[in-house]
């Protein structure tokens, strides 16, 4: 029924909510994972002049903790150089992500990909033929929800694959 899944994670504990369930799924259907991270477009596309990645997930902070010193992408405001920040940071992700799903001896490929996140992680399962999407959530409600929206609600209401979510614990 699923020989191809999709797991997009951005690193957080909400997309890691997930992993689990991914592993178990691909284990019972002898699966591929298909690893994806996405380096937002928006992130991506401008110099970040002294922003820094957080150790949470890919979220690129402009205003950092005075006594915080790792993780500074970016320094001249130079977009090439805050990319490749990006992209590295995206691919310890997937490669993390890779080797915990792998663990149970399920085949995972990895993946980082540029762009904005729903459309590519839509455009990367049509072009790999993926069965099923799993996803973590947030459970953000309220006007956060409204104002930061949801990848995973527009890979949901957009996707011609079915998609799992699977809700970040509750002691997030």
């Amino acid at each position: 029924m699923y020989q191809s899944i999709l797991y997009p994670t951005d690193g957080s504990e909400g997309a890691g909510s997930a992993a689990d369930h991914v592993r178990e799924i691909a284990g019972a259907f002898d699966a591929t994972v298909h690893v994806l991270y996405v380096v937002d477009a928006r992130h991506a596309d401008y110099g970040l002049s002294g922003a820094f990645l957080t150790d949470e997930g890919s979220g690129v902070r402009a205003d950092p903790a005075p006594d915080e010193g790792s993780g500074m992408v970016g320094e001249g405001g130079n977009a090439e150089e805050t990319r490749a920040a990006l992209v590295e940071r995206g691919e310890e992700i997937v490669d993390r992500a890779a080797a915990t799903i792998g663990d149970g001896g399920v085949s995972t490929e990895t993946a980082v990909v540029t762009g904005t996140p729903h459309e590519a992680i839509l455009e990367y399962a049509d072009a790999n033929d993926v069965d099923l999407v799993v996803m973590g959530t947030h459970g953000r409600t309220g006007i956060e929800r409204y104002l930061l929206g949801s990848v995973t609600e527009k890979v949901v209401r957009l996707s011609d694959a079915p998609v799992v979510t699977v809700r970040a614990d509750e002691a997030e």
